[in-house]
């Protein structure tokens, strides 16, 4: 089929280069002139495991190309992919207005009858709002539209992974043609037959992912209910962890066992510094709006907010609880992304921790393998070392605010004859409390008291 992609970000992005892996003919556009330059050259403006690779084979095979103008990526195509930003407003909501730019473009651009398909993360109705914008928009074109959801469940990280090898593909649709569509579109990767980049000696993947058929409302409603339980577990874990550090228990141990039960599962059950990242902060945020605006008291989503942005306030206090006095100290900082294997820091913890730091007079030196350059542009008031070895050294505390697995791989020997003090505060529970401690470290971490968990790495 032919296929565009309107909006280049991390959706955007690893949509047109995995709808092209497919097969199909993909053109994709960026109204950002910068962003749009840079993939014509050949650079990612995103970090995102085998991405660059994707989009470099489907351009140099002719399968993926990039649109000069944005009616380029609209006359020709089958189905149009709307991947634009949705971000949040002062109050809550989010911010359609991007939708509508591209609902007219699109309107006014098309000739011919066109699949418009929100990709974008957007709240319930917002499929209603985008036909009535393309009826009153493209009302002198001549060309009929049909509306679809079909929310993305791709991790950061794992974009790839996850486009290509889903647990369920959600479609939201009015009339059987669309159904038809979405579902060829989808074809290969319902019957796994494509060249996996992320699995090349073959896919392990046993299961056929669910395709999974609803109204738009519904399917639009899907991907905030998913996020913000998501985000409810991660909350549920982080209360948790207060709760055992008053106890004496260990919130490992606490978690690892209710995670074997097959109704509560142990994905995202996990204490730390909370969630961040541009999609549940704003989700939840989104969700909870919505819920107000009909009349129904969605306090629990309200708590669950609370909770996590109440988890840097409690980190804090325990680095000033360990070093007494904040102010000039020298703190390492390991991690600046949200979550490892990716650059992104919209809503990170470990800026916002950084942030509080440098308000309360540290002087902080980060590292992240991938981060820092995205870091830079909205973080100034801290130093960024080449390595971590270079971050560590002359610290009066090391704090890992993001768990890159490569940070346990390092010389932690070393790292403590660096430091001035070899104090580690561990924000994501990456580390074997008694093994760092056996190293010469002063340890302290999440919900783990007393030093007994196993954490990610024995």
């Amino acid at each position: 089929m032919r296929l565009s992609v309107i909006g280049c970000g991390y959706v955007g992005l690893v949509t047109g280069s995995c709808l092209a892996e497919l097969g199909h003919s993909v053109v994709c556009f960026d109204n950002d002139a910068a962003k749009a330059q840079m993939l014509r050259e050949g650079h990612m403006p995103i970090y995102e495991p085998h991405l660059e690779e994707l989009f470099l084979r489907n351009r140099q095979e002719g399968r993926l190309s990039l649109a000069t103008e944005a009616g380029e990526a609209v006359r020709n195509a089958d189905a149009i992919f709307i991947c634009v930003g949705t971000p949040p407003l002062e109050n809550g909501d989010a911010d359609l207005s991007a939708i509508d730019r591209v609902a007219r473009l699109i309107a006014t651009e098309s000739r011919s009858p066109k699949l418009v398909v929100e990709k974008s993360t957007v709240p319930v109705r917002t499929g209603q709002e985008l036909k009535r914008a393309l009826a009153v928009y493209g009302r002198n074109s001549g060309a009929r539209f049909r509306v679809a959801s079909n929310p993305e469940f791709l991790r950061e990280g794992t974009g790839v992974e996850d486009f290509l090898h889903p647990d369920r593909i959600v479609v939201g649709v009015e009339d059987a043609e669309t159904e038809r569509q979405l579902r060829e579109i989808y074809q290969p990767v319902l019957d796994g037959k494509f060249n996996c980049p992320v699995h090349p000696a073959g896919c392990q993947v046993t299961t056929e992912p669910s395709f999974v058929v609803t109204t738009i409302a519904s399917s639009e409603l899907i991907k905030h209910a998913s996020n913000s339980f998501l985000a409810l577990k991660i909350s549920y874990a982080n209360a948790l962890a207060a709760l055992c550090e008053r106890l004496g228990a260990n919130v490992e141990e606490v978690t690892r066992a209710m995670g074997l039960d097959p109704r509560i599962g142990p994905h995202f059950l996990r204490a730390g510094l909370g969630f961040g990242g541009f999609c549940f902060p704003k989700d939840i945020q989104a969700f909870i709006r919505l819920a107000e605006r009909v009349g129904v008291d969605f306090r629990l989503l309200k708590e669950a907010e609370a909770i996590n942005n109440r988890q840097i306030d409690l980190f804090v206090e325990k680095v000033r609880h360990a070093l007494w006095v904040i102010r000039d100290k020298r703190v390492a900082l390991f991690g600046l992304a949200f979550k490892p294997y990716t650059d992104d820091v919209r809503f990170s913890p470990a800026i916002k921790l950084a942030q509080r730091l440098v308000a309360e007079g540290a002087h902080v030196h980060a590292y992240d393998p991938k981060a820092m350059e995205k870091a830079r542009a909205v973080l100034s008031e801290v130093v960024y070392e080449a390595d971590p070895y270079a971050a560590a050294r002359q610290a009066d505390a090391l704090i890992v605010a993001t768990e890159w697995p490569e940070f346990t791989n390092l010389d932690w020997e070393k790292i403590r004859a660096e430091m001035a003090r070899p104090l580690l505060m561990d924000g994501r529970n990456l580390f074997n409390p008694k093994e760092i401690r056996a190293l010469g470290f002063e340890y302290e971490s999440v919900g783990r008291p007393d030093g007994d968990s196993v954490g990610l790495v024995s």
